[in-house]
């Protein structure tokens, strides 16, 4: 089904309510794998980060990783989950290709963490809370790469190629239970609620969360039910979807598609789907299993995880301020409404600001400078952000030197530009390009009385009372001095020759 073949997003609703559950896995930031110590460390060659554990060769054992535990209650933790006093890991028997052990090793009906919730606040300030039903561990299958389609998929390719290395990289995948009453605003829910997560996991420390990098990935399953009904309908599942607003588009379809299939007579299948970011349309991927159908049984290699409850209020203890009750009290500090403080997450400025203010900027120009220059920077190069060659503590030295007059706002400009491509600090920017604003009254008289001198007709206008038409002359006086003038300077010495007062 394309894109055209839908029905409209309103009719959809009008008939239907949305039924949404999100599983989002999140690759953690350990140095080693789950169950081997084959390194995490991305960009080594292909399946050279591998052992006999993580290929699952006869007569290879694995040990759990410390690591991975702690970071899965601390996620638990956040999201308010009871943390088992004893659970266990299963086997997750399937075969395909990019799994070597035929086998993944997870968990089941005995997860670590169950029963919590996360409140997600829309973008009009509504709060909206998803319940989780559980947090658990299991390892990352390999990569596969399809060689010779049109497509990169399987469909169609002449060979492919498999890469281990993230075999048996550790995982949490966080499961939703299903999510109602959303209805029109279930997609924007979806987002919300990775956006809220993939805050989270990054205030915790566990995993830089970079969706594009494939560090946290969310499937979408959606099914609709008629209004007024209370049995849920036969849901989808698309895979894989690796940005927040490829996981409201990917709701959107489904909602648009289900109901095409469901008003003209139809059944869903329940399937997986492959979301394309080309055109927000997902495809049929196979035929979805039910969990019987992977014949879970516990891991006899692995003893049983017993957490300490002891250990477990020690882990509660060093919980980070959560990110949404974090920005509702930098809101409050930095005077700004709900709407720009949207934008400023939107952006992935949040940190970035609230570390530039730490530095000994005053809020307003922090985030005059990131959502600005910086932002506009990072547009153009494709980058988010935090990627940009310049930290908080360089745009604190900026807005510092601007508060002193010693830059001018076209001058930090610049100083940035030369920051960012490697020039060296702000001070050592501003001396290597001579960029410093001009205020010494001898280095600027000539300017303005060169400026007064050319513009004769203006200055007969300001001795004659407009006042404002001094504008053109300190521009004139700016464009001769590079721009490096001080402009309220430069304005009082112009009335100042021509006799008139400010």
């Amino acid at each position: 089904m394309t894109v055209t073949d839908l029905v409209s997003y309103e009719d959809a609703l009008a008939s239907y309510d949305p039924v949404m559950g999100l599983e989002v896995h999140v690759e953690l930031g350990t140095k080693t794998k789950m169950f081997c110590g084959c390194s995490t460390e991305l960009g080594a060659q292909p399946n050279a980060q591998t052992c006999p554990t993580c290929l699952g060769l006869p007569g290879s054992l694995p040990v759990v990783n410390a690591t991975g535990v702690e970071s899965a209650v601390k996620i638990g933790l956040a999201l308010h989950c009871e943390i088992a006093e004893w659970c266990r890991f299963a086997r997750k028997n399937y075969f395909y290709p990019d799994m070597p052990k035929n086998f993944q090793t997870s968990q089941y009906d005995e997860p670590i963490a169950f029963d919590g919730y996360l409140d997600v606040q829309l973008e009009d300030g509504e709060v909206f809370r998803v319940e989780i039903e559980r947090a658990h561990m299991e390892e990352d299958t390999g990569k596969s790469t399809h060689v010779g389609g049109a497509t990169g998929r399987i469909h169609g390719a002449s060979h492919s190629l498999l890469d281990y290395n993230r075999a048996g990289i550790p995982l949490i995948e966080i499961v939703t239970k299903p999510i109602t009453g959303a209805g029109e605003r279930a997609p924007e829910v979806a987002k919300a609620y990775v956006a809220e997560l993939r805050e989270l996991i990054r205030a915790l420390g566990v995993s830089e969360a970079r969706m594009e990098m494939g560090q946290m990935r969310c499937d979408v399953n959606l099914s609709l039910m008629p209004k007024g009904s209370e049995r849920f309908g036969t849901r989808s599942e698309t895979k894989n979807v690796n940005s927040l607003r490829s996981v409201e588009r990917a709701a959107r379809f489904e909602i648009q598609r289900h109901a095409a299939v469901l008003s003209s007579g139809g059944s869903i299948v329940q399937e997986t789907r492959h979301f394309h970011e080309d055109d927000g349309s997902t495809t049929s991927g196979r035929v979805k299993e039910e969990a019987e159908d992977y014949r879970y049984f516990p891991e006899p290699d692995l003893v049983p995880v017993a957490p300490p409850r002891a250990w477990v209020e020690e882990l509660r203890a060093t919980l980070p301020e959560l990110p949404r009750l974090r920005r509702n009290r930098l809101r409050e500090e930095w005077g700004v409404p709900a709407l720009e403080m949207q934008a400023i997450l939107n952006a992935g400025a949040v940190d970035l600001i609230a570390a530039t203010v730490e530095a000994g900027a005053r809020p307003a120009a922090a985030r005059k400078w990131w959502m600005g220059e910086l932002a506009r920077s990072a547009n153009e190069s494709g980058r988010s952000l935090d990627e940009l060659d310049i930290t908080p503590a360089q745009v604190a030295r900026i807005a510092e030197l601007v508060a002193a007059g010693e830059l001018n706002d076209k001058l930090a400009r610049q100083v940035i530009v030369g920051v960012l491509a490697g020039e060296g600090d702000p001070d050592t920017v501003v001396e290597k390009r001579g960029l410093k604003v001009v205020s010494d009254d001898g280095a600027l008289g000539a300017a303005v009385d060169e400026a007064i001198a050319g513009n004769a007709a203006v200055a007969d206008k300001i001795r004659g009372g407009k006042v404002a038409a001094v504008g053109a002359l300190v521009g004139a006086v700016m464009k001769t001095t590079r721009g490096q003038a001080d402009a309220a300077r430069v304005k009082e010495l112009i009335l100042q020759r021509l006799g008139v007062e400010g």
